[in-house]
């Protein structure tokens, strides 16, 4: 599967991809508001990649789609982001994202997070798409902010960081409030 942006391709994980989505994973900066914290090594890394490369196999209904992102042009890996099914009877989802630290800052996570919320409205017809970050994780919270979700909740010490537990910011968008 392969949706694209103006500047970025967003396709399904696959088996070639271990070296760089195992590089992602291993930066402090992007383990630091992780509760997976580090992979326990490329096997563990691998053991990821293999479901999420099999999720496009998946012959029931659908609940998971993780996608590898890369330029347009020059294929240039950016990160990992991913829709999964909450509540299918009420036709909830959540998203998570974790880009490479240095394509930090150059709009790709909004880019990114936006075709993801027109893919789950318009194409996996969700009623509400949710998200979370570390109250910490300020970065984040903009993106989130950015592509109009709304900060809903403070749920506290419910994050397990490597430096003790953290408070979590909650966000969430209707289909109604996203231009689609």
């Amino acid at each position: 599967m392969e949706i694209k942006t103006e500047r970025l391709k967003l396709r399904s994980v696959e088996k070639i991809d271990l070296e760089n989505i195992h590089s992602l994973l291993m930066y402090p900066e992007s383990a630091l508001f992780n509760p997976s914290g580090f992979p326990d090594g490329i096997a563990h890394t691998a053991q990821m990649v293999e479901a999420w490369s099999a999720q496009i196999h998946e012959s029931d209904v659908r609940k998971d789609y993780t996608f590898y992102i890369e330029t347009l042009e020059g294929k240039e890996f950016i990160g990992l982001i991913n829709i999964s099914v909450v509540k299918l009877r009420y036709r909830n989802a959540e998203v998570w994202f974790k880009l490479v630290p240095t394509m930090w800052n150059k709009g790709y996570a909004t880019e990114a997070l936006n075709r993801i919320l027109t893919f789950g409205f318009k194409e996996l017809n969700f009623h509400r798409i949710e998200g979370g970050c570390a109250v910490e994780n300020i970065a984040s919270a903009k993106v989130m902010e950015k592509v109009g979700m709304v900060k809903e909740a403070r749920r506290r010490k419910i994050l397990p960081l490597e430096d003790g537990w953290s408070d979590n910011y909650e966000f969430a968008i209707l289909e109604e409030e996203y231009p689609l």
